[in-house]
């Protein structure tokens, strides 16, 4: 913006309320586009070996989760994870906790095992799962996805629950 104001300066008036003009259009429409970004493609490799991919959970509100073992606040927040799981899932409600790719498998495997996760776990042994979600670097981060694929929220550190229970309610009404 500083540039910008550069710029502008040595612009007649006209054009500089167009230049100022077309750079606030240009946010508008940037935020705009935020709101519906769609979810990536991704590929999930689960714990069992299996796979599931973005476009297999249209029709469901997803959360994915993005943690470590390692992250004090990924560890805190499983049990929160866990009970939203357990509220909405057979109301159409999935959540796919995608361990980082610097996580050992079998610390992955013992976390799930140990605390008993009743969803789908999977390990981002390459990092293109993150990469795909918008280079994630930072655990927890958590988006919601809505049943037509479109990214609603992103959480970065410990979701609201009660913002993120609000906003699954109202995502699991709309048909």
């Amino acid at each position: 913006m500083i540039q910008n104001q550069r710029i502008s300066r040595h612009l007649p008036s006209p054009s500089r309320r167009l230049l100022n003009g077309g750079v606030a259009l240009a946010l508008g429409l940037a935020l705009l586009g935020c709101a519906n970004e769609r979810a990536p493609e991704s590929a999930f490799v689960l714990l069992d070996g299996s796979t599931v991919t973005s476009r297999q959970l249209q029709g469901k509100v997803t959360l994915v989760n993005f943690w470590a073992t390692s992250c004090t606040s990924c560890v805190a927040e499983m049990p929160d994870l866990v009970a939203t799981y357990n509220k909405y899932k057979d109301r159409g409600y999935e959540t796919i906790a995608v361990a980082m790719r610097y996580d050992p498998p079998s610390y992955v495997v013992n976390f799930a095992q140990t605390r008993q996760l009743p969803f789908k776990v999977a390990i981002d042994n390459t990092g293109v799962v993150a990469k795909d979600w918008g280079d994630v670097k930072l655990t927890p981060t958590t988006f919601l996805v809505n049943k037509r694929g479109e990214i609603i929220k992103r959480f970065v550190g410990t979701p609201n629950f009660v913002e993120l229970h609000q906003l699954i309610d109202k995502l699991l009404a709309e048909s």
